[in-house]
């Protein structure tokens, strides 16, 4: 079997961090394992976060009305993408899994990630309009966020002032990495560790290590599939009938996103189930 590939989105501006630990704990340990580790260390490598008209070499498509998708899109396709994004395609496209670490940031990726994210996961690259979700264009990838908190774990409990950590995680997970087709692991959360005593940091990092072992065989965790989903434009692309009725009974919904006005499936974006039931 050929040596796996992981790309490590790094995202902190200190080598000193817990994040720093933990990104360097998961480059020796895939590589032990004979893995073949490439680093993007945004804030080292200078990584632009903004999208503009400058991820594009020669003419716009329509240079009276900038649209991003549109444009990065037909510039893909004629390979007119800038260098940088580029080189970021070639990383993703050697990729079999890609481990995202960073520090939350008002409830979601650092800006500089989100940058990433936004001029990397191209149209074309990583999905179209007709191949999204579990038909996105990165389906045959996984993916896992691994970040820290500045909170306790107990903030985001569904009782918390935080609120359900799950219902944070849902356009983190689902609106970016399973939209463009990425099987997401459950992720690796790192809680409150700056509040943390040495001992218990180097727990996380123990805990760390050895999940990461047999990271690349872990079940991802569950999304309600496409097929369940009428996508013509008169249904608007909702939940089948069918689908609805047999779930009425039951007491949870179908994810955290597709709750149907029931209580949240416990865990839903934060453990893998047994076996994928969707």
């Amino acid at each position: 079997m050929a040596p796996k590939t992981v790309l490590i989105v790094y995202a902190h501006h200190s080598p000193s961090s817990f994040n720093a630990a933990a990104k360097d704990v998961a480059v020796q340990t895939l590589t032990a394992q004979g893995c073949k580790v490439i680093v993007s260390d945004l804030y080292a490598m200078g990584f632009r976060a903004v999208a503009t008209e400058a991820d594009i070499k020669g003419k716009l498509k329509n240079p009276e009305h900038f649209l991003y998708a549109e444009e990065t899109f037909t510039a893909y396709k004629e390979d007119r993408l800038s260098d940088d994004i580029k080189e970021e395609h070639r990383k993703v496209a050697q990729a079999d899994l890609i481990i995202f670490q960073f520090p939350l940031y008002w409830f979601s990726y650092p800006a500089i990630m989100k940058g990433w994210m936004e001029r990397v996961l191209t149209r074309g690259f990583a999905y179209t309009l007709q191949n999204t979700y579990d038909n996105g264009l990165c389906q045959h990838k996984r993916a896992v966020l691994s970040f820290t908190t500045g909170a306790p774990e107990t903030k985001f409990q569904p009782d918390g002032i935080n609120g359900d950590v799950d219902v944070l995680l849902w356009p983190l997970q689902n609106g970016v990495l399973h939209f463009c087709g990425f099987q997401v692991l459950a992720p690796q959360i790192f809680w409150g560790p700056a509040r943390a005593s040495p001992s218990e940091r180097k727990a996380m990092l123990e805990a760390w290590q050895a999940r990461l072992k047999g990271l690349l065989e872990e079940q991802p965790l569950s999304f309600a599939s496409s097929n369940l989903f009428d996508l013509s434009v008169q249904a608007g692309a909702r939940l089948r009938p069918e689908v609805k009725e047999a779930y009425a009974s039951k007491p949870y919904g179908l994810t955290t996103g597709q709750h149907l006005g029931k209580p949240l499936p416990p865990n839903n974006q934060t453990k893998a189930p047994p076996n994928d039931k969707h």
